[in-house]
């Protein structure tokens, strides 16, 4: 006999699709979540519920992302709470989550066999992995005669759609890509979670072993120290995304005049919506975020649509993946010290280390704090590649997106999209501009907490008295500068020029303009066939100085 526990009626599913007047129950649906981890705009979900007997939601606790992917105890943290939610949610409807360890090609022959399933469901991912999984899945599928329907919902179009608007290429700047969304028109409107009325004669089969079975884990059942994890700011789940959404849309002053340029890196509170790991997860909608602000946008005049929150989350069309990956400016040995260095807040720029702590605590920064921290570690100061502090976002980010991340780590180096390489954001005087009394360094940095405005960022400068005073002496209890910003910057901008007028001289696809660089007409193909051979002669180039 199977049945809820939390059932007040306790009656076996076999029953519950009986009688005069039931519709006819034709299948044994399994919902799989990986990302849209919610009930609100998920059509695959509906889409599993159609002439449906039995329902089991299923999330799969791959090891291939332990393995494989760098994830922080907060990131674990953030999705364990999303579980958590999300069956709290399906309990509502009369349901349970089913969280099952292995990986797919394991699991689903097993469940098929098992609970005798018809249709499978899920989510669009773009990710190459992903994309690898799932038509091996499908493979799987098809040998077991089981359905299988997929639907975008975590991107706001199909990215599929834009590469075939696109004579089957990627776009490669975002000026071309608003250009192609702008033909395909507004995104589809999000659909309703479902309701009572979509689950009625719906059973999800569950024991009362279910928790123990498939239950939920805790940190220390992944191998987690939930004693290393920072304050909890950001809980995970589609109930917080949600709430986080209406408060933010109810400031629609706020809202209308956002522009990106004008939020603050370093406030001590987030100057942004800070939305990014809810879009991540997928508890929260890309598409019911976008005409949600379209509805605050309604008459209202709004600030440079760019530099506004839908230009700004436009960036959930999705993960094109960018092929173009890095040039001869990011070429360095990885100085994997020197990364560590970075991760760990201790470089001697107040500013940076700042960040660093907050990230590693928190799990988030603003944006402009993001664009300080890469450019410093690659073209700015130390001269290492963009994949090194690549890795150190991935896992210390709880909103990681595998092609946001690489795309934004290219762009900022200078390594790809972006090629402006002479603006360099400075460690000491970005951060001034914003909070020239430096509160977010004392919040983040207490070491530092006592020293005067006028050393604040740049300790070293301060006498031997003024740090005796302030209970912090440069070289012993706070790191001397890992580098002299104003010598290294200026020979890295030559060392940038240099490897473009080499990579010019190749062939590449850059030609130079006035204010920075254009774009030869390029198949992504034509990029990749010379790649190889720019990377062989690349490997022979002195970048050292």
């Amino acid at each position: 006999t199977c049945y809820y526990r939390f059932h007040p009626c306790m009656t076996p599913c076999s029953s519950l699709h009986t009688g005069p007047g039931a519709r006819p129950m034709m299948h044994r649906s399994i919902h799989w979540f990986r990302k849209g981890l919610r009930l609100h705009d998920n059509p695959a979900l509906l889409a599993s519920l159609r002439d449906c007997a039995e329902l089991w939601p299923v999330f799969l606790l791959d090891p291939w992302f332990p393995k494989n992917a760098r994830v922080s105890v907060n990131r674990w943290r953030f999705l364990l709470r999303a579980l958590q939610d999300l069956d709290g949610n399906l309990r509502k409807l009369g349901s349970r989550l089913f969280v099952v360890r292995g990986s797919p090609a394991e699991v689903f022959p097993r469940l098929f066999e098992q609970w005798k399933v018809t249709r499978l469901t899920f989510e669009v991912d773009t990710e190459p992995y992903a994309r690898q999984r799932d038509a091996q899945v499908g493979k799987i599928a098809e040998e077991h005669g089981v359905e299988v329907i997929q639907k975008v919902s975590h991107t706001l179009y199909d990215t599929e759609r834009i590469l075939v608007e696109n004579n089957g290429k990627a776009p490669l700047t975002y000026n071309r890509l608003q250009a192609l969304l702008k033909t395909l028109g507004a995104p589809k409107r999000p659909v309703p979670p479902p309701t009572a009325e979509d689950m009625k004669g719906v059973c999800t089969p569950c024991s009362e072993r279910h928790d123990e079975e498939f239950g939920v884990p805790t940190l220390e059942e992944l191998g987690q120290d939930p004693r290393t994890a920072g304050p909890e700011l950001y809980p995970g789940g589609e109930t917080e995304a949600l709430s986080r959404l209406d408060r933010h849309m109810q400031r629609t002053a706020w809202v209308c005049g956002f522009q990106k340029p004008n939020t603050e890196p370093n406030a001590l509170s987030p100057s942004t919506t800070v939305l990014s790991p809810y879009l991540k997860f997928g508890c929260l909608s890309a598409r019911t975020f976008w005409w949600r602000l379209t509805d605050v946008y309604r008459g209202v005049r709004v600030s440079k649509r760019v530099l506004s929150l839908h230009g700004q989350y436009s960036r959930a069309v999705g993960s094109l993946s960018w092929l173009v990956t890095s040039s001869a400016a990011a070429r360095s040995v990885p100085q994997v010290s020197v990364r560590v260095c970075v991760s760990q807040g201790c470089t001697g720029f107040p500013f940076i280390d700042a960040i660093m702590t907050q990230l590693r605590s928190e799990g988030w920064v603003h944006h402009l704090a993001r664009h300080a921290v890469a450019c410093f570690l690659t073209r700015g100061d130390l001269w290492i590649s963009w994949q090194e502090g690549q890795k150190v976002f991935e896992e210390l980010l709880l909103d990681a997106d595998w092609a946001l991340n690489a795309g934004n780590w290219q762009w900022l180096s200078a390594s790809a999209f972006f090629h402006q390489y002479y603006r360099v954001y400075s460690p000491i005087a970005f951060g001034k501009k914003t909070d020239k009394n430096g509160d977010y360094i004392r919040k983040y940095l207490p070491v530092l907490k006592k020293f005067p405005s006028a050393y604040i960022y740049e300790p070293w400068k301060a006498p031997r008295s003024v740090q005796e005073q302030a209970g912090c002496i440069v070289g012993k209890d706070y790191p001397r500068p890992i580098v002299d910003h104003d010598v290294v910057s200026k020979k890295n901008i030559q060392r940038m020029k240099l490897a473009y007028a080499r990579r010019a001289q190749l062939g590449g696809e850059q030609e130079g303009t006035g204010k920075g660089m254009k774009r030869k007409g390029q198949s992504v193909a034509d990029l990749l066939t010379k790649k190889q051979k720019r990377n062989s002669v690349e490997e022979k180039m002195t970048l050292s100085g």
